[in-house]
């Protein structure tokens, strides 16, 4: 439950941070080279761009994972400059994952988690201690980051639109400039003879003013030669992709296409918020009623978990109590061991009598010793009783003999 809280705290986007930082991780191990120093020296698949995060719909591995995890730490903390062992996969997972942590500890990692969260093989914190010691070798290898340099981008060449259409002698004059291939050639007037018949037809009416032309030919005749004539009176230009009226009318088609999808999209859509905004309500009132059933048990696990914090560091204190009296007790069993040894020498020896003459005579001696002692102390206690009382009737006369002045008692 503090942990969602936590999560809660630090945003919705949070549980996806790691997968940035894993594809940012990768771009560091390809840069140092990962492929040769670690894949192929172990005969290793190439990482996914999401291995070490975990997540509800990504299958994992913990145990492979996990090997992979300490292979490449222990690689990086060797590349980033300081000995590391490599860890081998039958080795004590706390002890690795401990060591792991002491390092990045010694390179200025901050590190606020517990290390249980290591031994999952994957996750947020599996993947920001890998990527803080990318970073530390990176730095070993004085590698720098530089600007990314972006290809100019070509536009590519629109296809190119053919129409039919029925060109009027300024649309001619204006695509004058513009040669037809071979293709268009069967097909498409001359432009220029166009031109050349436009202005003998004028010149020879200009000659003519008075006359009056009048047609002798049959119209059958006529029609046939219209028939025969038509398909070249239309020509097949190429359309300009870069005019805006073709964007333009581009513009129009998919404005009309996005008209006609939203009226029958848009009653789909207002059937469907509405059918999610009746869920939510039923959620969120279905999370309430849990959130006041629950509440009491809540309380409870947070009581036991306080409990358990509690349990837990007395159970620290306690191991630590027991690890200094055991230490104490091997010392105690020592010296007693080197008792039990000096009083088996000593009951060896005593069944001389020479030792008992010869404590006999000392313990007469030590007692004259004593009387002499007392003595001394007894002159020495009287000497300092004497001291004390000279010195006690000294104070007396001197406080006397002090002329202390009284203190003016004025009226209040």
């Amino acid at each position: 439950q503090a942990e969602e809280d936590w999560d809660d705290e630090r945003g919705p986007g949070a549980a996806y941070q790691m997968f940035v930082v894993m594809e940012d991780l990768l771009d560091k191990l390809k840069l140092l080279d990962y492929e040769e120093e670690v894949l192929a020296k172990h005969n290793m698949k190439p990482l996914s761009r999401h291995y070490f995060a975990s997540s509800a719909y990504m299958p994992s591995n913990p145990g492979e994972q996990f090997f992979m995890f300490t292979i490449i730490a222990s690689w990086l903390i060797n590349a980033a400059g300081r000995p590391f062992e490599q860890p081998q996969e039958y080795d004590d997972p706390n002890a690795t994952v401990s060591n792991i942590l002491s390092q990045l500890r010694a390179f200025g990692g901050l590190v606020d988690f517990p290390p249980s969260k290591l031994k999952a093989g994957s996750g947020e914190h599996v993947c920001y201690v890998l990527d803080r010691l990318a970073e530390e070798a990176l730095k070993e290898r004085v590698f720098s980051w530089r600007r990314p340099n972006y290809p100019t981008e070509e536009m590519e060449e629109e296809s190119v639109m053919e129409d039919d259409a029925e060109l009027t002698l300024s649309k001619v004059e204006e695509e004058m400039t513009e040669e037809p291939d071979d293709y268009e050639e069967e097909n498409v007037m001359d432009l220029e003879a166009l031109k050349s018949r436009t202005n003998q037809s004028e010149a020879r009416l200009s000659s003519k003013p008075d006359n009056i032309l009048e047609s002798n030919m049959d119209a059958a005749e006529w029609n046939l030669e219209v028939e025969r004539v038509l398909p070249q009176l239309k020509v097949t230009i190429r359309t300009d992709h870069k005019d805006w009226r073709i964007h333009v009318d581009q513009m129009h088609q998919h404005k009309d296409g996005i008209k006609s999808s939203l009226k029958e999209t848009k009653g789909y859509l207002d059937k469907l918020q509405e059918e999610i905004g009746k869920t939510l309500e039923k959620v969120g009132s279905r999370e309430k009623y849990i959130n006041n059933q629950l509440e009491h048990l809540i309380q409870d696990y947070r009581s036991a978990q306080s409990k358990l914090s509690e349990a837990r560091e007395c159970y620290k204190q306690g191991s630590g109590g027991v690890t200094e009296r055991t230490r104490v007790l091997a010392e105690i069993t020592e010296e007693l061991e080197k008792v039990k040894q000096e009083m088996e020498e000593k009951g060896s020896s005593m069944s001389d009598g020479a030792p008992v003459v010869k404590i006999k005579q000392s313990l007469t001696k030590l007692k004259q010793e004593i009387v002499q002692m007392d003595i001394r102390i007894g002159v020495v206690e009287h000497t300092l009783l004497q001291a004390k009382l000279k010195e006690k009737s000294n104070m007396t006369r001197d406080m006397h003999a002090t002329n202390i002045p009284e203190p003016a008692i004025g009226a209040y």
